[in-house]
């Protein structure tokens, strides 16, 4: 073993996650971030006008109140958050819109003939307490639960992910509303791995909800920066890592980077077979975004999407089916998804008085680098007649743009790879440790890496606690609370 402690490439939310475990252990740690701020994928800047703070990849956080990770680092006691009555809520058209309450129950009150359905299909889910923490925990190959519990869950996964996934319904609202969640992972659909990691985001807005941090996304982070910090760590921003030779010779280097990056940079250490894995790693389909800066209000047509934390704008089932099919060929959708959160209807400190910001995103294929603005204002404007109105200033990155802000996102793929069933099984590889590369001392902690997409911190915990057990002899988890 070295002398040199350990060192964390990124100082994003899993990057993060690692250096407080390491350094809450014990171990001396040096963070090494190729931007000049600390954040990633859950950065606040002003990117419009002056005053207005955007958030810049993550806004809304479902995995807030579900992370193993976060519920240990105490977040919640740490930084303050925003709970819509209603998580999310879904447009099929102007005059129709559909609302998921954080209550499951008056969510099925709410769809008519398929609410008893609805409420069926995601019970298995809601009616297990800290069932997504668990779920979001470990690996697939190291089930959290019993036979019998995995049949209750798996069996709608099975359904909605098969060409079964339209039997149960009667009406376009309750799919549309349920799809609208699922469609967050950008897959075609249906499919068993799409549907697995969308029906378990969409049952969180009915366990805890989809919070949204006060001062925005940037205020997890710099709890978890700040905490670093307070137990020893040294954070270096503005400096971009090219080779491991280039850290000196620290006993554990943990990487928040893709399987892609992870090649390159560790590549002479890492033996054939492995590096092939990696090389091999599918990379899926790429978001697009707008930020927002508005005079006022979006002026809705029907003012129930104003009362969502996060609104789908996907019209029925079939329309967002056939966007994904599009996106999937390599071409722009006519009709595209959009996904769109005005955060300072509940956090109204982001913006000047009366003011507001928006967070769009749209679906675009692989290393898109078209402008998305005119696509997602047209596709508002469906829903919102009259909101190019209250424009006061537009900020565009395209898929291509994304990679270049953060190369995490190869090609604009926010999930850092491609979620469909075989790599939410071997992400990057088959393991019971995947977090543990071949290379002694290096661990990867990136979103390429169970439990998958999100701001959770669990691939860098995970990661950490692996290094801490293999590389430095320490088996207790240390304390990671704020009494800690």
């Amino acid at each position: 073993m070295g002398d040199g402690g350990a060192v964390v490439v990124g100082a994003g939310p899993n990057g993060l996650a690692a250096a407080v475990t390491l350094a809450r252990a014990g171990v001396p740690v040096r963070v090494i971030e190729r931007m000049g701020s600390v954040g990633g994928g859950a950065r606040t800047a002003e990117v419009t006008l002056p005053g207005f703070r955007h958030d810049i990849c993550s806004a809304v956080h479902p995995m807030a109140y579900a992370s193993p990770f976060f519920d240990r680092f105490g977040l919640r006691d740490r930084i303050a958050f925003v709970d819509p009555e209603v998580p999310y809520a879904h447009g099929l058209d102007a005059d129709r819109v559909v609302q998921a309450f954080r209550d499951l129950g008056r969510t099925a009150d709410g769809l008519g003939a398929d609410g008893e359905a609805f409420r069926t299909l995601l019970r298995p889910f809601v009616d297990r307490p800290g069932l997504m923490s668990r779920l979001v925990s470990d690996t697939p190959l190291r089930p959290p639960l019993r036979p019998w519990g995995l049949l209750r869950i798996g069996l709608p996964v099975l359904e909605q992910g098969s060409p079964l996934w339209g039997h149960r319904w009667e009406t376009e609202e309750a799919p549309a509303l349920l799809t609208g969640a699922m469609a967050h992972p950008i897959q075609p659909m249906p499919g068993v791995g799409w549907a697995a990691a969308g029906m378990m985001l969409a049952a969180t807005a009915h366990v805890g909800g989809w919070p949204i941090p006060v001062g925005g996304s940037q205020s997890i982070v710099d709890a978890m920066a700040d905490d670093a910090r307070a137990h020893g760590a040294e954070i270096v921003t503005g400096h971009e890592v090219t080779t491991l030779d280039e850290l000196g010779d620290p006993d554990v280097v943990i990487l928040d980077v893709s399987p892609r990056a992870l090649a390159r940079i560790a590549g002479e250490r890492l033996p054939a077979r492995y590096l092939r894995a990696l090389r091999r790693f599918r990379y899926g389909g790429a978001a697009a975004k707008v930020d927002f800066a508005l005079s006022g209000p979006v002026p809705w047509k029907d003012p129930r999407l104003g009362r969502a934390g996060t609104i789908h704008l996907g019209g029925p089932r079939s329309q967002m089916a056939a966007a994904e099919a599009a996106i999937a060929r390599g071409e722009h959708p006519t009709k595209p998804f959009a996904l769109v959160s005005q955060p300072t209807s509940f956090d109204p400190s982001r913006a000047p008085e009366g003011k507001h910001v928006l967070w769009a995103y749209t679906h675009v294929p692989h290393g898109s680098t078209l402008d998305p603005t005119e696509a997602i204002t047209r596709r508002i404007e469906e829903f919102a007649p009259g909101f190019r109105d209250v424009v006061l200033h537009a900020t565009a990155l395209s898929a291509a743009d994304l990679e270049a802000y953060n190369p995490n996102y190869v090609g604009g793929d926010i999930a850092v790879g491609d979620v469909g069933v075989r790599q939410l099984v071997a992400r990057p590889t088959l393991s019971l440790d995947p977090w543990r590369t071949p290379a002694r001392g290096v661990y990867l902690c990136s979103s390429a890496t169970p439990p998958g997409p999100g701001v959770h911190g669990v691939p860098g915990w995970r990661a950490a606690l692996s290094a801490l057990r293999h590389d430095f002899g320490i088996r207790d988890e240390p304390d990671l609370s704020p009494r800690g």
